[in-house]
């Protein structure tokens, strides 16, 4: 297998298109052509991590976080990036980040947290925007129906559960074409009138370029007008944070218990305990502050995320349990679900590719410790 392969099964699960536009996601070092011989599966590119690589004979590091994160002007080792960086190059080794993608996968990171936790009937807590666009076109009203059969075979109209999702209207259109045309209906230099259906469809980012092909390989004309326009509306599956339910509410010291336990951290900061009982409950991996007031607006008895400032308690307003985990403690279960799916994904489609060839870094990368 190439880099690319692997990337591309990455991909289906966390397109980088779900990314924030402040993320350096993809492959960050290495060419996507390389072949692959082993895969290492980590939180963080550390330089113990490259080491853990070069031990395990692996040419391709999945990090969840970016090592390059603010760019690179320079190369000369001066500080960890820069080693992480020259020390990859130098062994031969790939680093790809997925971060923010995965964030934002329904499939993701929070709602790894929230399928740990238990929670049930959930879905996403802060819906992203940008992500749905639609595409308009017109094509003879004969053809209207098979060239958007061919739409729909790229993902073209799929909204959450349902599919071959268009809106049509039937009109009438005009062209003239030139003497250096080739027209598929009318004559050249002659005004042509024709009946046509103006068909628009609804698509994620993602999938834009493989529209635009089969739009380009089914629509009968030889110059297609069309326009594609980006919408501000929010993919109730795509976003950050996860908010469920317990089947049973918790009294808020064994929330507190339970989640320091099943989380595996060793410190659980929160705000000031309410003498109510616990059963909605908002997530979100990683640094979370930005979303209090959404989980709060939501109406969740507790919020689970990490790297709480000071007076971001304060922001609970009697209104809800904060609690933070600890920043890596709520990114930990990442690496397990990466290597979960690479391993279902590759032996599906690769059975060629060893299961055991993707590698679960042993190495902790938490900076934080706890006395």
């Amino acid at each position: 297998m190439i880099i690319k392969q692997i990337t591309d099964c990455i991909e289906e699960i966390a397109p980088l298109s779900y990314a924030e536009t402040f993320d350096n996601v993809g492959l960050l070092v290495g060419n996507y052509n390389t072949k692959v011989t082993k895969v290492l599966v980590t939180l963080d590119t550390l330089e113990k991590t490259v080491d853990e690589a070069i031990a395990k004979g692996c040419s391709l590091i999945v990090s969840f976080h970016p090592i390059i994160f603010n760019g690179l002007k320079k190369l000369n080792g001066n500080n960890y990036v820069e080693k992480v960086v020259l020390k990859a190059i130098k062994n031969d080794i790939a680093i790809y980040a997925t971060h923010t993608a995965l964030d934002n996968s329904k499939e993701g990171v929070s709602a790894k947290i929230a399928a740990v936790l238990g929670l049930t009937n959930t879905k996403i807590l802060i819906p992203k925007k940008g992500i749905l666009q639609q595409l308009t076109t017109y094509v003879p009203k004969k053809e209207a129906t098979r060239l958007k059969q061919a739409l729909f075979t790229a993902n073209a109209g799929s909204i959450g559960n349902y599919d071959q999702c268009s809106f049509t209207v039937d009109g009438i259109g005009t062209f003239r074409a030139n003497e250096d045309a080739n027209p598929t209906l009318g004559k050249r230099n002659q005004l042509h009138t024709e009946e046509e259906t103006k068909i628009s469809v609804i698509f994620e980012s993602k999938d834009q370029s493989s529209i635009i092909k089969k739009l380009q390989e089914h629509h009968p004309y030889e110059e297609i007008a069309y326009e594609i326009t980006a919408t501000q509306n929010e993919h109730p599956y795509i976003g950050m944070g996860i908010i469920g339910e317990f089947s049973e509410a918790m009294q808020e010291h064994n929330f507190l218990s339970y989640l320091k336990n099943t989380m595996q951290t060793a410190c659980v900061r929160h705000s000031k305990l309410l003498n109510k009982k616990i059963k909605k409950v908002a997530v979100l991996g990683g640094s979370g502050s930005f979303a209090i007031e959404i989980a709060k607006k939501a109406g969740a008895d507790a919020y689970i995320s990490a790297d709480f400032k000071y007076h971001d308690f304060f922001k609970a307003e009697q209104k809800i349990l904060l609690a933070d985990i600890g920043h890596y403690e709520s990114e930990q279960f990442t690496k397990k679900l990466l290597i979960d799916y690479l391993t279902k994904k590759i032996s599906n489609f690769a059975p060629a590719f060893e299961v055991g060839n993707i590698i679960l870094s042993k190495e902790s990368t938490n900076p934080i410790y706890y006395v």
